[in-house]
């Protein structure tokens, strides 16, 4: 067994985390903890009453070093890195759930903050499964994608060199309330987002230059994303609708098949593609269709599972050496 930690226990991700590890034959999750600690597991969510009652720690990336192999940061950027470096430095597997290690130092800096750990920060790798599954597998340090690049990147990536050059990608997001996480907000909160529908931060959501930079990192394109991500009212669920120019004419859904027929977690489509089917899993949704050269690819996850807590399991499996799809759930939840 690996001896797991979950630093950040208190939030969505947080809880869909423990949910996983509590029934992975592999991981034994021995620590938690929250910036304040008190009380226990299931006093904190009472969803796992009966299920864990470990205490709730303060987090102490000494104490994380002492018990666990493994840990899992479900922090905010710039709180993660700092424990990341302490427990990489001491020695422990680190899967990163925020944004510190996702993008190059320039890159972060610019839409973040000043990065407090650039010597590490070299050597993480980009989580992201199907793409850099062989590089994951010999990392200490995973950077693992939001569910906005996730849902996006697995759309647009095999359609990259059918891209018409020069031409922008355009990418309608729409996620569920649960990915603005616990804290409170005008905009989320019920009288709000309630039976509406709006645009955040459109053409200047710091995803953009994310998605960005993972093409250019794999195919050495340079693409102008414009991205406008939605906050619609349910509670888990992304789907992006993606808008490409094609330089020459592709049947969609074979280039799909062709690029994941050997991936367990991405089912490829034959129409259109919905939030519900993936709720509750790990599975990425993708259809696509071409009109002349006019490419629409619609794909859909779980945010709160693929876009965060289930992708970040399956990235520890790979570190460990483990089948990737141990412990991952596969049917959907209907809410």
């Amino acid at each position: 067994m690996v001896s797991v930690a979950v630093i950040g226990a208190s939030g969505y991700t947080g809880l869909e985390l423990v949910k996983i590890l509590a029934q992975h034959p592999e991981f034994e999750l021995v620590y938690v903890a929250t910036s304040e600690g008190g009380a226990t597991l299931d006093k904190l969510h009472p969803a796992l009453t009966k299920v864990f009652s470990l205490p709730v720690e303060k987090a102490d990336a000494s104490d994380v070093a002492a018990r666990a192999q493994l840990a899992f940061l479900a922090l905010p950027h710039k709180t993660a890195m700092g424990f990341a470096s302490e427990l990489v430095e001491r020695g422990v597997k680190v899967i990163d759930l925020s944004a510190d290690y996702r993008l190059k130092e320039e890159t972060y800096e610019e839409y973040y903050c000043e990065h407090i750990d650039k010597k590490n920060l070299p050597e993480a790798v980009y989580g992201l499964p199907e793409f850099y599954r062989e590089k994951i597998k010999s990392s200490h340090l995973v950077a693992n994608p939001g569910c906005y690049p996730t849902a996006s990147l697995l759309g647009l990536l095999p359609f990259i060199q059918y891209m018409k050059e020069q031409t922008p990608i355009f990418i309608d997001a729409k996620s569920g309330v649960s990915g603005a996480g616990k804290k409170l907000s005008a905009a989320t909160h019920y009288v709000n987002i309630n039976e509406n529908i709006f645009a955040y931060n459109p053409m200047s959501h710091r995803h953009a230059p994310e998605i960005a930079e993972k093409i250019d990192d794999l195919f050495l394109t340079r693409a102008e994303v414009c991205f406008v991500p939605h906050l619609i009212p349910v509670t888990r669920g992304m789907l992006c609708s993606i808008f490409i120019q094609l330089e020459s004419e592709i049947d969609p859904l074979a280039v799909l098949s062709e690029a994941y027929k050997d991936e367990p977690f991405v089912r490829v489509c034959d129409r259109p593609v919905d939030i519900k089917s993936v709720a509750g899993t790990n599975f990425c949704d993708i259809y696509a269709k071409r009109e002349k050269n006019s490419l629409f690819i619609s794909s859909s996850i779980d945010n709160l599972m693929r876009g965060a807590s289930s992708q970040a399991v399956v990235n520890a499996n790979i570190v460990c050496g483990f089948d990737e799809e141990m412990g991952i759930p596969k049917f959907a939840y209907v809410p």
